[in-house]
């Protein structure tokens, strides 16, 4: 009794060790973002800081309703993308799972392939950009959609490993049709995986700035994470422009601390919705490592 309470307390000395490594650096985040610019300059980043400000956040606010916009799109593309992104790859998935199909090897050896190599950026923009998706919502899913490879054959390993056959062919004694089969069977069986995959999508798309870098020059379009970087590099160009440097006001505009306050902002979303994700995300984990 006394050997195990003693694993107990190691074993949990390790994970509240890790859970701080975790947690430290987000409350480091949002402490210096609060913190005055002059004592962050001076005396670095600190959990304690001698002078607190709210100066980054008013400057943020001071384009609330852009960042509301912003806010709306980078949420419908979350939504939009995660779903539709996810529908399509289990449905290839499901059809590459399936034992004899004409054709698979040759299909799988494709979606490999891809996972390897690729175009690279210019022949993606090329296309992406000949097929109307600047300034539109499209621009943010579409490249993400097309391009999950990696998480093809993680959905299809699953159903293959995880599946048995005989399932499928009880089902089609029944009378039921492949995508039949792929609604009432596949899509509940392959929980634990497709609900790993869509979360890994969704950050994935909430995170994502670069498609608007390269698609978005409509400020009404962009996301988020593209409006922040965007604020980010204006305040920057204001900042080393020598004919304002001595003004008051711009002296006064925080630098360090708006990236701290730009980068909170754009994780308090995710932070608010992992705690109510994170039961459907262990209980998938769970599901899948029991077999009967």
């Amino acid at each position: 009794m006394i050997e195990k309470k003693w694993y107990q307390v190691v074993f949990n000395s390790i994970l509240i060790i890790v859970a701080l490594i975790m947690i430290l650096p987000l409350v480091l985040l949002f402490i210096s973002s609060i913190t005055n610019e002059n004592t962050l300059v001076a005396n670095g980043y600190s959990f304690v800081p001698d002078k607190l400000s709210l100066g980054a956040y008013e400057y943020i606010a001071t384009n609330y309703a852009t960042i509301g916009r912003a806010y709306v799109i980078s949420i419908l593309v979350t939504v939009l993308g995660t779903t539709m992104g996810l529908f399509i790859t289990s449905m290839m998935s499901f059809a590459l799972s399936i034992k004899n199909l004409p054709g698979s090897r040759v299909i799988s050896f494709f979606v490999f392939f891809t996972l390897l190599f690729n175009g690279g950026l210019m022949p993606s923009y090329v296309l992406w950009t000949s097929l109307g998706v600047v300034n539109t919502i499209w621009a943010y899913v579409l490249p993400f959609w097309l391009t999950n490879a990696f998480s093809i054959i993680l959905v299809r390993s699953y159903f293959s490993a995880n599946i048995p056959d005989e399932l499928y062919e009880s089902a089609k004694i029944d009378g039921a049709g492949f995508f039949r089969i792929f609604l009432k069977m596949a899509i509940p069986l392959g929980k634990p995986i497709l609900v790993t995959i869509g979360l890994f999508s969704g950050l994935l798309y909430w995170n994502d700035w670069q498609n608007g870098l390269y698609f978005i020059t409509d400020s009404q379009y962009l996301s988020i994470q593209a409006m922040l970087n965007k604020m980010n590099q204006n305040l920057q160009a204001v900042l080393s422009n020598s004919s304002y440097a001595s003004s008051g006001a711009v002296m006064n505009l925080p630098q360090v601390s708006i990236r701290m306050a730009i980068a909170f902002v754009a994780i308090l979303p995710i932070l608010v919705a992992y705690p109510f994700l994170q039961k459907y995300f262990a209980s998938g984990i769970m599901q899948g490592a029991v077999k009967g």
